[in-house]
């Protein structure tokens, strides 16, 4: 059992292109209305949910990012599970008045056609969509600052998006604190040695930004050729670089329970820009709920989407976007 949950966790790392499935229901509440917001993009729509106070505007905006595999807007996967943990901010954000915007990012849910061939998409895009994002929100009237909230893989590519668009705060939650080669690297050892010394010379040859042909059938759904392009272009980026170069209010939130990303990652954030803020929260994993660090438990707060966000989470963010 061990092994089939930390492969979900790495398969969950690499998978990119999904099938079309969403959740496209819209609600409205007492505290909020939440409404269809897409982006306009070369080659057609990035499909978004605006999550709007029922306050006066302006509002301070979010843009939330998830993390990487086939994570839609709401932070469900079919491999890992509803468990509506984005969609959950938004609700909480827009309670203390904060509005918020997530999407399916291109080659997933509703976006999925802007992906057609998977060895098309790289790194860079993502980066690229949440710009225009950015400059998207700045041009609502409705709203007069931004901040950008990364889950995940979406830490770093919102930290590289950072860089590139004026935003007001940036925060990384479970955000790795190493290059996603390290990364990898340590959860293939958690899986097993011996598997990660089979993995190691294809990762070594991306790392250099070589193609691999000869991937052993074991290992297709890891390195198959059409996610190479991705990966090549992923293992550029180091997060610590990134963020020491990011010059507005920044926030680290990190659980104690992540069974992916590790509070040294936090640390080693924080160690890079000292001028951020570090928040460790007790009891709290990967999808933010709270967790025992049982990897059965912990990996069945992936799919529950009864269960709430992490209370401390929740008044952590709202607290540092309300100080912007």
């Amino acid at each position: 059992m061990k092994r089939i949950i930390l492969l979900i966790l790495v398969l969950s790392l690499i998978a990119t292109v999904a099938c079309k499935a969403a959740d496209k229901d819209l609600q409205v509440s007492e505290d909020y209305i939440m409404e269809e917001y897409n982006l306009d993009v070369d080659g057609g729509k990035i499909y978004g949910t605006l999550t709007l106070p029922k306050g006066e505007s302006p509002f301070t905006v979010a843009i939330i990012i998830q993390g990487s595999g086939p994570t839609d807007r709401d932070g469900n996967s079919g491999i890992a599970g509803k468990n509506n943990s984005l969609k959950m901010i938004s609700e909480a954000l827009a309670k203390e008045n904060i509005a918020s915007v997530r999407f399916d990012k291109r080659g997933i849910g509703e976006s999925a056609d802007l992906v057609s061939k998977e060895e098309d998409l790289v790194f860079e895009d993502y980066i690229k969509d949440v710009v225009l994002w950015v400059e998207k929100v700045k041009a609502d009237n409705r709203f007069d600052k931004v901040v950008i909230v990364g889950h995940s893989e979406g830490a770093l590519i919102g930290g590289a998006a950072a860089l590139k668009a004026q935003v007001d705060g940036y925060v990384s939650v479970a955000g790795a604190g190493e290059n996603i080669y390290d990364v990898l690297s340590r959860q293939l050892k958690a899986q097993s040695e011996e598997v990660f010394e089979i993995c190691l010379p294809i990762m070594e040859e991306l790392k250099k930004g070589n193609l691999v042909d000869d991937v052993p059938e074991g290992l297709y759904s890891l390195f198959r050729p059409s996610v190479q392009p991705y990966m090549i272009s992923w293992f550029k980026y180091e997060p610590r670089e990134i963020i020491s170069r990011i010059d507005v209010p920044i926030l680290i939130i990190q659980g104690d329970t992540d069974l992916q990303i590790t509070v040294e990652d936090a640390k080693a954030l924080h160690e890079a820009n000292p001028n951020s803020e570090l928040i460790i929260i007790e009891g709290m994993n990967h999808v933010l709920k709270d967790a025992p660090m049982d990897q059965q438990e912990n990996m069945a707060t992936y799919s529950n989407p009864n269960l709430e966000l992490n209370a401390e989470f929740k008044e952590e963010l709202i607290r540092f976007i309300k100080e912007l």
